[in-house]
Parts: C-alpha cells; sequence; structure tokens
C-alpha cells in the first residue's frame, strides 16, 4: 500500500501571478525560500512592461511570461498546467500577503481540500474595499450556503488534481479566487478559511471595485447556477407569487376583481420556479457525468 503524500512545501508549487510589480516581486520570492524549501517557485509575468521578470529571475523563482496581458486568472491556469507539485499554493506578487502564513496554509491540505487565508476586516485595503467584499461575502454565504469569511483573498493552497477539475471554469480575470472557492464547496470539497494578517500592497491595486465589483458578482451568480441553481431561482420565484398574490387580494378587497398584473407575476414566479427545477436536473446530470 503506497502512502499518501503529506502536504509540506517540498511537495507544493507556488504559483505568483504577476503584472508590473517589479518593486515587490523580488521580495515576495525571497521571503518564500526563507520559510520552505518548495517543489518549485513559479512566478507568472503576465505581459509587464517593467522588470519584473528580471526581479523575479533574480530572486531565484522559474519565470513563465505571457507575450501579453491576459488578465490574473489566466497567469493563475498557466501556472496550474506548468506545475510539477502535488500541492498547489497561490499568493499575489504585490507583497500584502506574509510568507510565514503560507506553511501554515500548506499544513492544512493534509485535512482539506482547498485552504484560503482569511484576512480580517482591519488589514484589507480602504474602507470602500472593505464594503464590497464584506457584501460579497454575505451573497457568496448564502448562494452557498456556507460560511465565507473572504471570497476574494488571493492567498489559498490546494490540491492540483482538484483544481485542474475546475480549470475550464477560471476567468482570465480577477475572479480566480471567487470561482475556485464557490466551485470547490458547490462540489462538496473540503474548503478551510485560515486567518491571516494582510499587509499594505505595493504600488497601486489593478482591481477598480465598481467595475470589477459587478464582475465577482456576476461570477457568484454563475458559479452557484452551475452547481444549486435553485439557491437562485427559488427566492426569485417566491417573491413574483407573494407580490403577485398579495396584489390580487388587495384588488379583490377593494375592487372585487384579479388585475391582469397580479396574473403576470404569479404565473411569472411558477415559470421561473420550473426553469430553475430543469436547471437543477441539468447541473445533477453535469456533476454525475464528471463523477463517473
Amino acid at each position: 500500500m503506497v502512502d499518501p503524500i503529506v502536504a509540506g512545501p517540498d511537495a507544493t508549487s507556488v504559483i505568483v501571478p504577476a503584472y508590473n510589480e517589479a518593486a515587490a516581486i523580488g521580495g515576495v520570492v525571497s521571503d518564500l525560500r526563507s520559510v520552505g524549501r518548495w517543489h518549485e517557485i513559479l512566478v507568472v509575468d503576465d505581459g509587464s512592461s517593467d522588470r519584473t521578470a528580471d526581479a523575479a529571475r533574480a530572486a531565484g523563482a522559474t519565470v513563465i511570461r505571457h507575450p501579453y496581458r491576459k488578465g490574473n486568472g489566466a497567469a493563475v491556469k498557466t501556472g496550474i498546467r506548468r506545475a510539477s507539485g502535488r500541492f498547489i499554493l497561490i499568493i499575489d506578487g504585490d507583497g500584502q500577503h506574509r510568507a510565514e502564513d503560507a506553511p501554515r496554509l500548506i499544513e492544512r491540505l493534509n485535512e482539506y481540500d482547498l485552504v484560503v487565508g482569511s484576512r480580517s476586516a482591519a488589514t484589507q485595503a480602504n474602507q470602500s474595499r472593505r464594503l464590497g467584499n464584506a457584501l460579497l461575502n454575505r451573497l457568496a454565504t448564502y448562494v452557498a450556503n456556507h460560511p465565507i469569511p473572504d471570497l476574494t483573498s488571493g492567498f489559498r493552497a490546494a490540491n492540483r488534481d482538484i483544481l485542474m477539475e475546475f480549470l475550464h471554469m477560471l476567468p482570465n480575470g480577477f475572479s480566480t479566487p471567487t470561482t475556485t472557492t464557490l466551485a470547490f464547496i458547490k462540489a462538496g470539497y473540503s474548503v478551510a478559511f485560515e486567518p491571516i494578517a494582510a499587509r499594505p500592497r505595493v504600488g497601486k491595486s489593478k482591481i477598480h471595485l465598481m467595475r470589477d465589483g459587478a464582475k465577482f458578482f456576476l461570477i457568484v451568480l454563475r458559479v452557484v447556477t452551475v452547481f444549486t441553481p435553485l439557491r437562485i431561482f427559488t427566492p426569485i420565484s417566491l417573491a413574483a407569487v407573494a407580490v403577485g398574490g398579495g396584489y390580487a387580494a388587495w384588488t379583490i378587497a377593494t375592487q372585487a376583481h384579479v388585475t391582469n398584473s397580479s396574473v403576470v407575476l404569479i404565473v411569472l414566479g411558477v415559470v421561473v420556479f420550473l426553469l430553475g427545477l430543469i436547471s437543477d436536473q441539468i447541473a445533477t446530470l453535469r456533476i454525475q457525468s464528471r463523477e463517473r
């Protein structure tokens, strides 16, 4: 009988997606090397116009370079495909995550399939960013039916084989953490959130609250409808039926008839629920087909 591989730095490929992070990437790689003997450290330079690749290579990382900018998620996917370790650690290249927290995340992979570095609210950027993240966390907690204290953290460790299952779902933009967290939870894998403290990033953030916040919201809905669509369709259906039924009761009591608007709302609620049932059956068949 072959003994299972123990999760540790020597069995872990570190993936660092980076775009114009020349000021921080050398320190990130050096700090990582100081806390463990990693299987490999892969810096994926996403078409940077500065000396990101040179700084990463000088610090001791293996550099994979995109010929042009494809997006943070595309860089992560490139790293996952090229990685040869049994486990994967993903860490941002902007210096906000502490390398000393990395072995703690990896160690928990002996029990969990995905471990997310959960930042405390006090260490998450500015007030508007903290508010946006809090709203996303609440939405994700509801639709996933699982507590999610930090949906968008880019600091995470996972089993590479399981990550490969969801590679086709990962977007090329900044929503990779959101997608992986929800996909692992809804597919029934074990997910843990390990408390960490983040530092101010080096340089300017490339995420814009208004533009990317809407994308994160849509990603949450898309992933949940892939696995458990009734979590989305049922509340909409019930709301439409409740409003239509309530309006019908009011018009019967005050005007002695039912309006067309009431009928349309009730029918809409029924149709939405039936669409949810069909979507749920499709999702179930998809999951069963993958498992076979």
